[in-house]
């Protein structure tokens, strides 16, 4: 009786062997949260085959296509750590220098292999503002405390005022979308005048009540607060968030508070308007409405805020905050330490 060997199927597997450091570097990539997570899946790949696992077991644990395992599994034996990273698009523009690359004992393409993989972004950059205020603390603890628990029957309105709004109309018409062509508009316009908003959010519902005045003083903001007076039932507390301006401060203001009593005043830390939901209304107002509209008069623009603010408050949406104080100022605490420590 003859005996037959079978060959096993399919392109054979090729050893992986993963040493101690190359370990310690695939368990930390393997453990990034949000950003890079197709290096994170790379990593767990090849941990997973160092462990012994074929390349359909891991495929199935990991939720992955058996080609994908293959692949990473070929790329990890040829370079080492090196394979995982994605090898640069075909055409895209090269922002790495020779002196970067030279610099670190590297070539260009793998400098941009790993801003890539790690998703830095050098050609970036953004600003920060820290606050000087000393009771930044106080006042993020007693803020954050009315967006995660609120008193019972009372209102928590979230108040700013949107000043100096533009009625800009451009010079010529715009010239509608076409296929493969978006639309374009004159660079000039002309100006035709301002308004001012003053807003508050209720964070409960998202409904939004405002009030539009050609000017911006105290006096403006205390007939929005006679307007806010008229309009929450009287049985209810009204909890104000608001910034430190000065309008807010004023001793008509005062007397009005202490003829309103239910009224209470939490002021955020000054340059901190990120705590002041009623800051992401006025983001949405601005990207989706005044950005993109051309007001031959202010009377034109009052209305258009008007119509936006009424199809808001026809389905209102609430922001909702989920960080808690101790959060914020612990991940304040860690930013602090770093830019004390950058060297500048």
């Amino acid at each position: 009786m003859q005996t037959v060997t079978r060959r096993p199927r399919g392109r054979p597997k090729a050893e992986l062997v993963v040493s101690g450091e190359q370990r310690a570097a695939l368990e930390r990539w393997a453990r990034r949260p949000k950003t890079a997570q197709a290096l994170a899946s790379r990593a767990r790949i090849v941990l997973r085959c160092a462990a012994g696992l074929s390349n359909g077991a891991v495929a199935s644990e990991l939720g992955v296509h058996a080609a994908t395992v293959g692949k990473w599994r070929r790329r990890f034996v040829a370079d080492g750590l090196d394979g995982l990273l994605d090898e640069p698009r075909p055409g895209a523009p090269r922002r790495i220098s020779d002196e970067l690359a030279a610099r670190v004992g590297v070539s260009p393409a793998t400098v941009g292999r790993i801003w890539q993989a790690f998703g830095l972004k050098p050609h970036l950059l953004e600003t920060f503002k820290i606050s000087t205020d000393p009771l930044f603390v106080e006042k993020v603890r007693d803020v954050v405390g009315l967006y995660l628990d609120p008193p019972e029957r009372a209102l928590v309105l979230c108040v700013d005022e949107k000043s100096q709004i533009q009625a800009l109309d451009r010079s010529r018409p715009t010239l509608p979308i076409l296929p493969g062509t978006p639309a374009r508009r004159p660079h000039d316009y002309l100006r035709h005048g301002t308004t001012s908003l003053f807003a508050a959010l209720d964070i409960a519902t998202g409904r939004v009540t405002h009030q539009l005045h050609r000017r911006h003083r105290a006096v403006e903001f205390r007939k929005f607060l006679d307007l806010l007076e008229q309009t929450v039932p009287a049985e209810l507390e009204v909890h104000l968030i608001l910034d430190n301006y000065a309008t807010h401060k004023t001793p008509a203001i005062r007397r009005w508070l202490l003829r309103h009593p239910r009224f209470l005043l939490h002021f955020i830390p000054k340059s901190s308007s990120w705590l002041n939901l009623v800051e992401r209304w006025f983001a949405e107002l601005t990207t989706k409405k005044l950005q993109r509209g051309a007001h031959p008069s202010v009377e034109a623009l009052e209305a258009d805020i008007t119509a936006w603010a009424e199809h808001w408050n026809a389905n209102p949406r609430p922001y909702i905050w989920t960080k808690t104080a101790d959060e914020i100022l612990t991940n304040l605490a860690r930013y602090c330490e770093r830019i004390s420590d950058s060297g500048h």
